[in-house]
């Protein structure tokens, strides 16, 4: 996987944690800068520490998968991307986050928005993406994608976190069709 292709992952990833982030600038009226420096960290923590355990696991039965390594990759990225689309749909009412940003809010916030990133660790391990460099990346476009929707919510109020989210989607399933094409063309 090349950079871009590792910039693409990180924007799609982190899109929950900017909706999450811009919902927060919604309610938030305090300590905004704090709350969005917080949010910004725990979620880029979790984007980057994810990816690491979801490569780590991954290495221990490679050998055993290692003939279907781009079939599984094709699919994790085809099921990242249909459930941020299927989450994308539901009821606005079900999104709503906690008002109150607590230490264990915050560290429930960096898990919930980074699973897909333990799932795209296993990918990266199987396209065998130097994976430093890959949760660094993703980490990092997370913490300003975070940070920035915080601020966001001001100017962003017009386009609906629904069609973010799906072209977040979208992004994720084209990488999957992506590392399956180039594994079959080889």
């Amino acid at each position: 996987m090349n950079f871009v292709d590792v910039f693409l992952l990180a924007l799609a990833l982190s899109v929950d944690a900017a909706v999450v982030s811009f919902s927060y600038g919604l309610i938030t009226k305090k300590n905004r800068l704090r709350n969005a420096f917080l949010l910004a960290l725990f979620t880029g923590a979790g984007q980057f520490f994810m990816p690491l355990v979801g490569w780590l696991g991954t290495e221990s039965v490679s050998r055993y998968i290692a003939h279907y390594d781009h079939w599984i990759s094709f699919l994790v990225f085809l099921y990242l991307g249909l459930n941020i689309i299927n989450q994308s749909l539901k009821d606005e009412d079900h999104k709503k986050p906690l008002e109150k940003l607590s230490g264990k809010t915050l560290f429930f916030i960096g898990i919930a928005t980074s699973i897909d990133a333990c799932a795209a660790g296993v990918t990266l391990y199987f396209i065998k993406t130097p994976i430093l460099i890959a949760a660094a990346v993703i980490g990092s476009i997370t913490f300003i994608n975070s940070f920035a929707g915080f601020f966001s919510c001001c100017l962003l109020k017009k386009i609906p976190t629904r069609c973010i989210e799906i072209f977040s989607g979208v992004i994720l399933i084209l990488l999957g069709c992506k590392v399956l094409y180039e594994h079959l063309s080889a």
